[in-house]
C-alpha cells in the first residue's frame, strides 16, 4: 500500500512538472503568448487576472456582446495596473481572424462553449473551453474530432485535472488502494435563492442580444434568461449538475475508471420557489457501468446529487475546512465534493485534499493534497505545442459532459433509459435520441462535418 508519505511525495512532484512545463521555451522575447478571453462578465474575469500574472503573456483582446462591461474590466485589469489596453471584439467571428492571437478562452454560456470552440479551431487559434465543454452530446462529439482534425491544442475546463491532489487520488484508487472501487459519488449541496421573476423588457443599450442568442432560439430579453441566470434555463445552460456538478462529475468519473453508462436513471425537481428556473434543484441521478474484473453482478455504479438551500456535510472533512479549503472557498453552507467507496474503506475528497478511512473502524489511512495552475498548463502547452497527447484533455472533458447531459435526458422524460456505448445511442428510442442534439438557430450552427 502506497504511504501518507509516498503520496505527499508524488504530489509535490506533480507540482513542480505542472509549473515547469516547457520552461526551456519561456526565454526570448518571440516567445510572447498573446491571448484573448471571450467572455468576460464573471468567471472570464478570472482567466483575465490568471493569465496576467504569468510571465510573457499578454491578454491581447476581449470579446463579449455586452459593451457596457469593457470599461470597467479594462480599467482593473490592465490601466490601473499599467498594462496596455487590449482590444476588444463584440463578435468572436471577427476575433478569430486577429493573427496577433495566438489562442484564447472561452468562458461564454454554455449555449455558446462548443461553437465558439470551433470558431478558434478551425481558425488555427488554441483553446481553452470552459466547462462543460459542450451543451449537449452532439456538441461534445463534434468537439472531440475538431481536436483530432485540427493542428492546435483544446483544454478541457475541468481545472481539478490540474491538480496534483486530482492526480494522486486517481493514481491511488488505480493501484488498488481502496480495493475494488465500487461506486462514486459527486455532491454538489449548494445554497441558491430563488431566481424570482421577471417580465420580458427591451435589450438594453450596448448589448448584441442577437449574438449573445446564438445557436438558441430567439426570444424577447429577460434579466432571467441574461447574466448568470441562464444557468437554469434550458436553452442556455445545463443546471448545477452541469455548472458547478461537472468538476465533481468529472472527478467522480476519473476516480471510478470509467467512460461512458450502459443504465442511466435520474430523478428530481425544482421545489420551494415559484419562479423563472427551469432546471431542477433537486437532482438524483444513477449511472451503471460494465465492470468485468469486478466480483458479484460485475458493474460499478456513479451516483451525483444536487441539491439547493440545505447542503449538510456528508463527511467530517467538510465541516472542518468549510469556507477555507472547498471548491471556491465556499461557505459553510455548501457541501461540494466527492466519495468513493471499494472494499478496503472510503476515500473523502475536495478540491485540493483527499483522505481514506480503512477498515470496519474507519482508520486514517494514505491521503494527498495539492493545487495546480490550469491556466499556466495550457500557456506552457502552447510553448511547446502537442496535440496529440495535450487534446486527450477535450477527450475525456466529453466523456464527464456526456454523463451530464444524459443524466439531464432522464430526467426530463421521466424515466430510465439505456445507453449504447458503442453507437453513443439509445437503441430503439427516438425520444431519447433527439435530445442528444438540438436544432440550432441559421448562422449559428455547429457544423456536422467539422
Amino acid at each position: 500500500m502506497m504511504t501518507r508519505r509516498h503520496f505527499l511525495k508524488q504530489g509535490s512532484i506533480a507540482t513542480s512538472a505542472l509549473l515547469i512545463g516547457t520552461h526551456r521555451a519561456w526565454a526570448g522575447a518571440n516567445n510572447r503568448v498573446r491571448l484573448a478571453v471571450v467572455g468576460i462578465h464573471g468567471m472570464g474575469q478570472s482567466h483575465i487576472r490568471a493569465y496576467n500574472e504569468l510571465p510573457n503573456v499578454e491578454v491581447a483582446a476581449l470579446c463579449d456582446i455586452d459593451e457596457n462591461l469593457f470599461p470597467e474590466v479594462i480599467a482593473k485589469h490592465f490601466t490601473k495596473k499599467n498594462r496596455p489596453a487590449p482590444k476588444t471584439y463584440t463578435d468572436i467571428r471577427k476575433m478569430v481572424e486577429d493573427k496577433e492571437i495566438d489562442g484564447f478562452s472561452v468562458v461564454t454560456p454554455n449555449h455558446w462553449h462548443t461553437l465558439a470552440a470551433i470558431y478558434g479551431i478551425q481558425a488555427g487559434k488554441h483553446v481553452s473551453v470552459e466547462k462543460p465543454c459542450c451543451h449537449n452530446f452532439f456538441e461534445g462529439r463534434k468537439l472531440v474530432e475538431a481536436s483530432k482534425k485540427y493542428r492546435v491544442l483544446v483544454q478541457d475546463g475541468a481545472e481539478q485535472r490540474s491538480n496534483p491532489c486530482s492526480q494522486t487520488m486517481a493514481q491511488f484508487l488505480e493501484e488498488g488502494g481502496l480495493g475494488e472501487v465500487y461506486m462514486a459519488k459527486g455532491m454538489c449541496y449548494k445554497w441558491r435563492k430563488t431566481i424570482g421573476h421577471f417580465e420580458d423588457e427591451p435589450v438594453p443599450k450596448g448589448v448584441h442580444y442577437d449574438l449573445w442568442q446564438g445557436p438558441a432560439p430567439a426570444r424577447p430579453f429577460n434579466k432571467n434568461r441574461f447574466h448568470y441566470e441562464w444557468h437554469w434555463n434550458w436553452a442556455y445552460g445545463n443546471g448545477d449538475m452541469g455548472n458547478q456538478g461537472v468538476h465533481e462529475m468529472d472527478i467522480a468519473r476519473w476516480g471510478l475508471g470509467v467512460k461512458l453508462p450502459t443504465k442511466i436513471s435520474a430523478m428530481g425537481g425544482h421545489v420551494m420557489f415559484n419562479d423563472d428556473q427551469q432546471t431542477p434543484n433537486v437532482l438524483m441521478a444513477m449511472f451503471e457501468f460494465p465492470n468485468p474484473k469486478g466480483g458479484g453482478d460485475k458493474k460499478k455504479i456513479l451516483q451525483f446529487e444536487v441539491r439547493h438551500w440545505i447542503g449538510n456535510s456528508e463527511d467530517a472533512m467538510w465541516m472542518k475546512n468549510a469556507g477555507t479549503d472547498g471548491y471556491k472557498a465556499t461557505s459553510a453552507g455548501n457541501t461540494v465534493g466527492n466519495l468513493f467507496f471499494g472494499s478496503k474503506g472510503y476515500m473523502a475528497k475536495n478540491v485540493n485534499e483527499w483522505r481514506t478511512f480503512l477498515g470496519e473502524k474507519r482508520e486514517a489511512g494514505p491521503t494527498g493534497k495539492g493545487a495546480g495552475n490550469h491556466y499556466e498548463v495550457f500557456v506552457n502547452a502552447i510553448r511547446d505545442p502537442k496535440p496529440e497527447t495535450f487534446n486527450q484533455s477535450i477527450q475525456e472533458g466529453f466523456y464527464s459532459c456526456a454523463l451530464i447531459h444524459l443524466g439531464n435526458i432522464s430526467y426530463r422524460l421521466g424515466r430510465s433509459l439505456e445507453f449504447d456505448p458503442a453507437t453513443m445511442t439509445f437503441p430503439h428510442d427516438k425520444e431519447a435520441n433527439a435530445m442528444l442534439t438540438r436544432e440550432y438557430r441559421a448562422p449559428f450552427v455547429v457544423p456536422d462535418k467539422v
